[in-house]
C-alpha cells in the first residue's frame, strides 16, 4: 500500500510560520504526498513553490466553525481557486444541521460546489460534534448539494477525537453508491491509524504526521 498517495500532508495551525509552511512544502516533494492542505493565506505561496510537482494544493473554507454566511465562503473560495487551489475543503454550518435547515446546507454546499469551478469540493461535517444519525444525515445532504467527498473532521474540536475508523465506515457505506468519498482527517498520526481509516473506505487522509507514517 503506497500511504504516501493518500495524504494531504497538512499546516492549518494560526501560527503557522513561512518556515514551517516551506518545510511541509519540501517534505510533500521528498515523499510524493497526494498534496499539501494549507491555509488560504498560503495557497499562492505553495502553488508557485510546488509548480513542478504533481502534489496538489488543498486549501480551507469557512475554517474551522463553518459559520461564516454562504456568501463569504463562496467569496473565500474564488479568491482561493484564482489563487492556484486544487482542491476545496469547506466546513459545514452545523448550526444549521442541528437546526434541521437542510435546504440551506443543500444550497449552500452547491453554490460552493459551482464556485470551486471544476475542482473537488470536500464538505467537513465534523463527526465529533454529531450523533450517528446525524452523520448520515449530513452525508445525505452533501449528495444532494452535489459535493465530491465528504470529510470528518477540522482537528480543531476541544477534546475532540477526529476521524474514527466507524464513523468513516458509516460515511463510506452512506455515499458510495452516489459516487462520493471520503476524507478522514484528525488524530490520524501512525500508519496503524492510517491504514485502519483506509480499510475503512477513505481514499484520502489529511495529516499533519505524513512524514511519521511513511517512515
Amino acid at each position: 500500500m503506497e500511504l504516501n498517495k493518500y495524504i494531504e500532508h497538512t499546516l492549518l495551525r494560526q501560527d503557522a510560520a513561512r518556515e514551517e509552511v516551506q518545510k511541509l512544502l519540501d517534505e510533500a516533494k521528498q515523499y510524493k504526498f497526494f498534496g499539501v492542505c494549507v491555509n488560504p493565506c498560503n495557497v499562492k505561496f505553495a502553488k508557485e513553490y510546488l509548480k513542478n510537482t504533481d502534489v496538489k494544493i488543498v486549501t480551507v473554507i469557512g475554517f474551522p466553525l463553518g459559520q461564516s454566511t454562504t456568501e463569504v465562503k463562496i467569496l473565500e473560495t474564488v479568491d482561493a481557486i484564482k489563487n492556484g487551489a486544487d482542491e476545496i475543503d469547506m466546513v459545514i454550518n452545523g448550526g444549521k444541521l442541528k437546526d434541521k435547515e437542510y435546504d440551506y446546507i443543500i444550497e449552500e454546499i452547491s453554490k460552493i460546489k459551482t464556485a470551486c469551478q471544476g475542482h473537488n469540493l470536500k464538505v467537513i461535517i465534523e463527526t465529533d460534534l454529531l450523533t450517528k444519525e446525524e452523520i448520515k444525515l449530513a452525508c445525505e445532504l452533501c449528495i444532494k448539494g452535489g459535493a465530491d467527498f465528504v470529510k470528518t473532521s477540522t482537528g480543531f474540536v476541544k477534546n475532540g477525537v477526529g476521524a474514527r475508523a466507524e464513523d468513516v465506515k458509516l460515511m463510506y457505506d452512506t455515499v458510495k453508491t452516489a459516487g462520493l468519498r471520503v476524507k478522514a482527517s484528525g488524530g490520524i498520526r501512525d500508519k496503524e491509524t492510517a491504514i485502519k481509516m483506509i480499510e475503512s473506505g477513505a481514499v484520502r487522509l489529511g495529516t499533519s504526521s505524513g512524514v511519521k507514517i511513511v517512515e
